[in-house]
């Protein structure tokens, strides 16, 4: 199998403390970089949950958001001329 060289930039302290974790595992950091690539194939996604929050107001933001999309009683809209047209009344 023929292989090729991939550059990726990091912030020196995660990529030591990367190679430390990978080490004390029997690994070295491109191994374990491709075991990560290697899994992402073949679950066709990443391997982990992903999942940021950035601030308390960007959390409530997206309770709010999921709150407005499960409430019936607030109107939708499906075409964006009709959004802007009462948007102008």
């Amino acid at each position: 199998m023929a292989t090729t060289n991939v550059t990726i930039r990091m912030d020196n302290e995660i990529k030591k403390q990367a190679e430390e974790l990978f080490n004390d595992l029997g690994l070295n950091l491109t191994s374990a970089i491709n075991m990560f690539i290697r899994r992402a194939i073949a679950e066709q996604g990443i391997p982990f949950e992903v999942k940021k929050i950035s601030n308390e107001e960007t959390f409530q933001a997206m309770l709010e958001a999921d709150r407005i999309a499960r409430d019936s009683s607030i109107k939708g809209y499906t075409d964006l001329h009709e959004l802007f047209k009462e948007l102008d009344s």
